[in-house]
């Protein structure tokens, strides 16, 4: 059963769905037989880097709050992240841009290292402080994620991937996706937000147990909400 997955790894919420969801898998007695695909996705595609801008300020000019209530909003999220084991370093982290980032996850996929990928990202950006749009930076996360230092160079001298990043997010645009992480279970059911294991374990099971040699396209009125209801 196939579990597609749309993400954008400036997005903290997609980094602590992805653990939630580890943690569904792991309960799951068919788990060997997921396939788990990533798709690109950004939160702002027009965003341009900033190196020398806190993230408490980019959210409060975003969203239009003070500092104040930004630096409370990340505390929480900090929170939500060592809940699943994750250390997340918001002053460290840096305003950048994450198209070229989704490029080399788009490579990566080509050589079976997409969920690999996907985690050294996350792992950079909210863990490590990295500028994930210097190209001497996504070189390096490259080599860790495995990929050959020839293609990375190939990729990044070029705009080779550019129309998979589009064509995912075009995607998303048609299945009606307005934020991440979302998940799309065999086609069918969807699952948004980085919910409960349990919301995870119990979409799982519904979806699997309706696997048919004929599984229907994808019924946009079919999802999971909050409590796990399918």
């Amino acid at each position: 059963m196939k579990v597609d997955i749309w993400s954008d790894i400036r997005c903290p919420f997609c980094y602590i769905g992805k653990r939630k969801f580890e943690m569904a898998l792991e309960k799951f007695p068919e788990r060997q037989q997921i396939e788990v695909e990533w798709h690109s996705f950004e939160l702002d595609p027009n965003l341009k880097t900033e190196p020398g801008k806190s993230v408490y300020d980019y959210l409060a000019e975003r969203k239009g709050m003070t500092r104040a209530q930004s630096e409370t909003m990340h505390v929480q999220v900090t929170q939500m992240a060592a809940d699943v084991g994750l250390k997340y370093d918001f002053d460290s982290a840096v305003i950048s841009n994450s198209f070229d980032a989704h490029r080399i996850i788009q490579l990566a996929k080509t050589k079976g290292l997409g969920d690999v990928s996907e985690e050294e990202f996350f792992k950079a950006y909210f863990c490590e402080g990295v500028d994930i749009s210097n190209h001497a930076s996504l070189f390096l996360i490259g080599q860790r994620i495995g990929l050959e230092e020839v293609d990375i160079s190939r990729v990044l001298s070029s705009n080779e991937f550019a129309d998979e990043v589009r064509y995912d997010e075009h995607q998303a645009q048609e299945i009606g996706v307005t934020g991440v992480p979302f998940f799309v279970l065999n086609n069918k059911y969807a699952v948004s937000g980085a919910q409960a294991p349990e919301t995870f374990l119990h979409a799982l099971e519904v979806a699997w147990s309706e696997i048919t040699p004929t599984d229907a396209p994808m019924n946009d009125g079919a999802s999971c909400d909050a409590d796990g209801n399918c």
